[in-house]
């Protein structure tokens, strides 16, 4: 049920590795995408905003408890490279402890302070009540996000990145269907779509446990390891605080931002929310390969195969360069009907809607080969235990998107909206690229038994086949 990736060509390992990821990103985008759509298409673009203008927010939180799961993980997957699976296994048990301490106390502060967060940050009065009643219940949930993103970086970091795709695609089903029950027949509104995430994400939690309990023997621990473990805390959270931080100090730049955008009104911000769901659907495989190098760095980086953090890198941004130029074809295509997706063709102002929605994707799509450099690289940096980078580059984002919105949103509109994201993720990559590079300059420093040993070996004469170089 696992996987070394320490061994074979890097090329095919990530592609192997990524390919389920991204269909179980893609599932998981379903809970976001189907509530957009769902409440789109029926209660109106209204409600669609309302929802959306959560969407930094959102970020902001459940974007932090992410990230604190998979900087947990990294030294999960670090001694499972070494091949130290009693660390490994003390590890996962002190990740668990930390997430349901660290799920405490954010479902407390946030359930309390959300009203507070949304009225500075400028939310429309027509869509206020909508919004506040959608994230609330979403922070309510918060227990469940840390359960399904843990348990399943635990499983991706063994070197398995199939099973989570299974019960997150029952969850998806799950979470559309209680979709249409609750806002169709109960008549709950956006309240019914939060529920319907919330619940969609337990269940796919849940599955993850049960399943790792029977079929993961590896991962069976003796009572010396499920001890609570100071050090290892102390590891763990060295790695993960720097991760989540990284992911909500982007996401203050994203809330600065959306302040602004509240202030062009609520069909702006419907406009917004539209192009940031075709976003989050087609930028899956930006994501997938972040959460792949993670998982591929962290082994070869405890196995101390320093020669294969470069060869990595360098082979998932070709995949990457592949991707953004193919996606962008499309969305020069197919951009609007991507929008209507979300979209009621009832809508007063359809058109305009769509003309809104249509540039924010464009724009964005132009500059998606940055985007996944921003992923790729950075991961690779939290996968070398390097995590404290991720807090930087998020600062760079941070400052991107800040500007825009504070400097240029006022005077240029909503074009200077459309170029917030492609202005923080080149900042990023500005930073995170010559970073990487110091990074593994770092590690063979540490290590410089292996960096010889893995230097002499490039130098080796690669031997002749019988009859070449004759002629």
């Amino acid at each position: 049920m696992t996987k070394d990736l320490t061994v074979g060509s890097p090329m095919r390992l990530i592609l192997g590795f990524a390919l389920p990821t991204l269909l179980g990103m893609v599932f998981q985008q379903f809970y976001n995408l189907v509530d957009a759509m769902i409440v789109g298409k029926l209660l109106g673009a209204s409600a669609l905003g309302a929802v959306g203008s959560t969407g930094s927010i959102n970020f902001l939180v459940i974007g932090f408890c992410m990230g604190l799961c998979n900087g947990f993980v990294i030294p999960v997957a670090q001694r499972m490279g070494a091949g130290d699976y009693s660390r490994m296994r003390r590890y996962v048990a002190n990740a668990a402890y930390l997430s349901a301490a660290f799920a405490l106390v954010m479902t407390v502060a946030t359930c309390l302070l959300c009203k507070r967060i949304l009225t500075v940050t400028l939310t429309p009065e027509d869509i206020f009540t909508d919004a506040f009643v959608y994230i609330f219940i979403i922070f309510l949930g918060i227990p469940t996000t840390f359960l399904y993103n843990l348990l399943a970086g635990v499983i991706r970091s063994l070197g398995d990145s199939k099973t989570p795709v299974y019960f997150l695609a029952l969850s998806s089903f799950l979470n559309i269907l209680l979709d249409f029950i609750l806002i169709l027949r109960f008549d709950a509104g956006v309240a019914g779509a939060a529920i319907a995430t919330v619940a969609a994400q337990g269940v796919s939690g849940l599955a993850c446990l049960g399943y790792m309990v029977k079929k993961y023997p590896i991962l069976r621990m003796s009572r010396e390891e499920r001890r609570l473990d100071g050090r290892a805390c102390l590891t763990l959270c060295g790695q993960g605080i720097p991760m989540g931080l990284q992911y909500s100090i982007t996401a203050i730049g994203s809330i600065i931002l959306q302040a602004s955008v509240n202030t062009l009104g609520s069909l702006y911000v419907a406009g917004v929310t539209a192009g940031t769901k075709v976003y989050q659907l087609i930028c899956c495989p930006f994501d997938a390969m972040g959460a792949t190098m993670a998982t591929y760095c962290g082994q070869n980086a405890g196995a101390v195969k320093l020669d294969r953090l470069g060869k990595g890198i360098k082979a998932c941004s070709i995949l990457g360069l592949g991707y953004s130029l193919l996606s962008l074809a499309v969305m020069l295509v197919l951009a609007p009907q991507f929008v209507m997706l979300f979209l009621s063709s009832k809508e007063a102002e359809l058109a305009l809607l769509v003309e809104l929605s249509t540039q924010y994707i464009l724009v964005g799509a132009t500059f998606f080969f940055p985007l996944a450099l921003v992923n790729i690289v950075r991961f690779s940096i939290q996968g070398m235990g390097y995590s404290v980078f991720a807090i930087l580059a998020g600062v760079l984002e941070m400052a991107a998107r800040t500007g825009v919105g504070v400097l240029l949103v006022p005077v240029l509109g909503y074009t200077a909206v459309c170029f917030a994201s492609p202005a923080a993720w080149v900042a990023a990559d500005l930073f995170l690229i010559p970073a990487s590079l110091w990074c593994i300059k770092r590690l063979r420093r540490l290590h410089p038994a292996q960096a010889r040993e893995e230097e002499g070996a490039s130098h080796q004469p690669v031997p002749l086949k019988a009859g070449a170089g004759q002629g």
